[in-house]
């Protein structure tokens, strides 16, 4: 994603999710935009599938998922500033929808509380990774300054992760945001963690009071928040005006900080113990089997956005334990999808796919982003994928078989391996290996070939029109004909959204090169399937989608039957090279995998209405 400026798709991923006002809240994690909506039925996901820039969309755990990629965050941060979305569930109340599905209900509140602190994490986690590996290679000691330093960088979120999880939790259940760190700064506060240290025997009002540590901890911050929004609405109810806005606050932490020290942190506690112990047992039985399901598994958990729903369970094996083994026993199969998807890329003699596979194979291998390879690549051919699951599983049970794991959280990817530096580590970079390797073999040699392309564009073609035919594309504007490989930006150059042509236009009124319906209308660009099943695509300039519209007038709208001559889009094409904008407009036939040739026109010069593409069909 070259392009930085997201207005207009902000803009068309709002829309098509049934505008701002279907939207109840918006998180987004490390790769999607998490939306939880009103009414699913508003959502065109077919739309939000082909918006440029969506890997695919996703309905799952409660949510539409609309996948992105590594630009998410900014994207998100666009969404909110042009659109009327909120941040975070600012939108809505999600407790308040009533989800009768709890897996759901569980998923969404998970997100909502966890996913806005993840990217945080992750740095941390990776700092760490990096000052063990300094350690261990007698480049720092822990006594310097430098390291200490750069430790409470990396330490100081996961020590005070209860003030991060108020804050989101309050914006999840609609408690008072400062109100609920408060009452995490009190279970952090210095004088009562060195009692628990101490072991010293307080009381509250003559009631003992079991101390717990709670640096690091999950379950009873998120808990006590919980409560607060329900003790807070009660008392909204029931405080006078005058009096509510000091006395809700004082009475809030009066009450809330005794009940977490005395029931609420205990329980929560108790039960966090429980859940580490339950999933070590479960490991423990039988290392090899359980990590070989887990590793099997894992892949489609990716797939439904449903892994992030672990991440109490690893934050909560750290606090116990001081290291999490669950996210090491199903890392590796960022690495099995990574070489699942390299094999694909060595295989393929499709430009197309080429251009799609290697940039997902690298961002699977080095960052452990694995969604536009599951997407984009391995799970649309199917048997790259199973083969990727079957190498996570075998990765997986070695791993859980040497106890490998991590004293942070950490997506594995080959910059956070030596966050696994330690018990179990030469096993686990063994075991990515083997995951990374044998996906790539096993794919190259029996998981893929070409004739799974012709097979997909059959289908894909079948979707949309029955069979395409021979056709002539018609010049939208008169100007200079130049070929596609000439135009200044790579992705349509590249022949990545379709073969063509372009023209360097000599006026600013665009006419339909064909006739047909239209399928996309920005103000920059249309769609257009012709009866005949040619989808073409006239793009004006080169990153003229910046301009949000500016200086261009739609004359048509998605599902206008539009006949061949009529005008598309008025442009003032002055003002655009007075900003500095490349005009060269592009005619492309998006599905050009359906043809057996497309044969731009040798001239040099077109007037409007001019035939500049011959549209062969396979016979």
């Amino acid at each position: 994603m070259a392009n930085k400026n997201y207005d207009e798709l902000a803009k068309q991923i709002v829309a098509n999710v049934g505008g701002a006002e279907n939207v109840i809240s918006l998180v987004h994690c490390a790769t999607r935009l998490r939306f939880r909506v009103a009414d699913s039925s508003k959502v065109n996901k077919e739309k939000l599938k082909q918006t440029e820039h969506v890997i695919t969309v996703v309905e799952a755990g409660g949510q539409i998922q609309v996948v992105i990629g590594n630009a998410v965050g900014d994207v998100y941060n666009t969404i909110i500033r042009v659109t009327n979305v909120k941040s975070g569930d600012e939108g809505g109340n999600d407790t308040e929808v009533k989800d009768k599905n709890l897996i759901n209900l569980f998923m969404s509140t998970v997100s909502g509380i966890f996913a806005p602190t993840l990217g945080a994490m992750a740095g941390a986690g990776l700092l760490k990774g990096l000052l063990i590996l300094c350690t261990t290679m007698g480049w720092l000691t822990k006594d310097m300054g430098t390291y200490r330093i750069l430790f409470a960088a990396a330490d100081g979120i996961f020590t005070f992760l209860p003030l991060f999880l108020a804050y989101t939790s309050a914006k999840k259940f609609n408690a008072d945001l400062f109100v609920s760190v408060g009452i995490a700064s009190a279970l952090v506060y210095p004088n009562l963690t060195a009692a628990f240290s101490a072991k010293e025997a307080l009381t509250f009002l003559g009631i003992p009071v079991v101390l717990v540590s709670y640096t690091s901890s999950v379950i009873p911050i998120i808990l006590s928040v919980y409560v607060l929004s329900k003790l807070e609405k009660g008392l909204k109810k029931i405080l006078p005006g005058v009096i509510k806005n000091i006395f809700t606050p004082l009475i809030s932490l009066a009450v809330m900080v005794p009940a977490t020290y005395l029931v609420i942190g205990p329980i929560a506690d108790y039960a966090g113990k429980v859940l580490a112990g339950g999933y070590m047992t479960i490991v423990g039985v039988n290392p090899i089997i359980a990590g070989f399901v887990l590793g099997l598994i894992w892949p489609a958990a990716v797939m439904f956005g449903l892994h992030w729903g672990f991440v109490p369970i690893v934050i909560n094996n750290i606090t116990q334990y001081g290291r999490d083994t669950l996210f090491t026993i199903t890392g590796p199969n960022n690495f099995a999808q990574a070489g699942a998807t390299l094999g694909v890329f060595l295989k393929t003699k499709d430009k197309k796919v080429k251009d799609i596979a290697g940039p997902a194979a690298i961002s699977a291998v080095l960052a452990g982003i694995t969604e536009p390879a599951i997407y984009g690549i391995t799970l649309k051919y199917k048997k790259p994928f199973f083969i990727g699951a079957f190498f996570s599983g075998i990765a997986g049970a070695i791993t859980a078989a040497v106890g490998a794991g991590a004293p942070a959280l950490l997506g594995t990817s080959l910059l956070t391996l030596t966050g696994y530096i330690g018990v179990g580590f030469t096993g686990f970079c063994v075991a990515c290996a083997i995951a990374y390797i044998g996906s790539a073999i096993c794919t190259y040699l029996f998981g893929f070939d070409d004739s799974m392309l012709l097979d997909d564009n059959k289908t894909t073609a079948a979707a949309v029109t029955e069979e395409v035919h021979d056709e002539f594309i018609k010049s939208p504007v008169g100007g200079s004909l130049i070929a596609l490989s000439e135009v200044p930006d790579e992705v349509f150059a590249s022949g990545t959204l379709g073969q063509g042509v372009a023209v360097i236009p000599d006026s600013g009124t665009i006419f339909a090169p064909c006739s047909g319906k239209v399928i996309t209308a920005y103000p920059h660009a249309v769609g257009i399937r012709t009866n005949l099943g040619a989808e073409v695509f006239v793009h004006i300039g080169i990153d003229t989608v910046k301009l949000g519209g500016k200086y261009f007038e739609l004359q048509v709208k998605d599902g206008d039957e539009v006949k061949d001559g009529d005008i598309l889009i008025k442009a003032d094409m002055e003002s655009l090279k007075a900003e500095g904008y490349n005009v060269t407009t592009m005619v492309l036939v998006t599905n050009s995998r359906d043809y057996e040739e497309i044969v731009p026109s040798t001239s040099k010069q077109a007037t409007a209405g001019d035939i500049v593409l011959n549209c062969i069909s396979r016979k």
